[in-house]
């Protein structure tokens, strides 16, 4: 089963999908989600699904069209999940016209939230601003914001993430902006693999970025 939600109210979509899994998913499944920030082979093995012996799993892609890589990939993959027992998610901001026309055709459910350029300068957004202007206590503060107001830390992650990237991509080529936005999204991309390896939520390895981001 493969469902799509796609639009610029990232906090909409998000809200809608994670409704969806709750009610889909049921006691003991597994929701692997898989971002732009994870490795090409994390993509792979979320695709394979469980095993013979394993619980049901619920795989969540979030913005995965970023990583040419990946989304090729995932595009490649479109008949399998529609047709896999587990359910597949993909949640898109701004995918290209060929990628989002060819998800909806094997999607069975497919949902659009954009915003206006007002909405989208605030809330979780003012995070990426925050991080890009370098302003740590808007971070920080944004940050408990985010989590008292409900946010996935995954959704959080996603942000910064993207406000990094759109720092390198902005930037002229071997400035000091540059450089940090390639820091930054090293550090950002490391971020899910330092909370397993330490066998904590993101939530509070996200903390510690935040706290020393800037």
């Amino acid at each position: 089963m493969l469902y799509f939600y796609v639009g610029t109210d990232r906090k909409k979509a998000r809200g809608a999908m994670d409704a969806a899994i709750k009610k889909l998913s049921g006691k003991g499944t597994q929701v692997v989600r898989i971002s732009d920030a994870n490795a090409l082979a994390d993509l792979t093995s979320a695709l394979q699904g469980g095993g013979m012996f394993d619980t049901s799993h619920t795989v969540v892609l979030d913005g995965v069209c970023a990583n040419e890589e990946m989304k090729t990939l995932a595009l490649r993959s479109l008949s399998a999940m529609k047709g896999s027992p587990d359910a597949f998610f993909i949640l898109e901001e701004k995918p290209d016209a060929a990628a989002r026309k060819q998800i909806e055709k094997y999607a069975e459910k497919s949902e659009r939230f954009d915003a206006s350029a007002k909405k989208k300068e605030g809330g979780i957004f003012a995070l990426a601003n925050a991080l890009k202007r370098g302003d740590k206590k808007a971070l920080w503060v944004g940050y408990q914001r985010q989590l008292a107001g409900d946010s996935a830390p995954e959704a959080i992650h996603g942000v910064l993430f993207w406000g990094a990237k759109d720092m390198l991509l902005r930037a002229k080529a071997r400035s000091p902006e540059q450089r940090r936005g390639a820091e930054l999204i090293a550090r950002l991309a490391e971020l899910p693999h330092e909370a397993r390896r330490r066998g904590e939520e993101l939530e509070y390895t996200l903390e510690r970025f935040v706290l020393t981001a800037v």
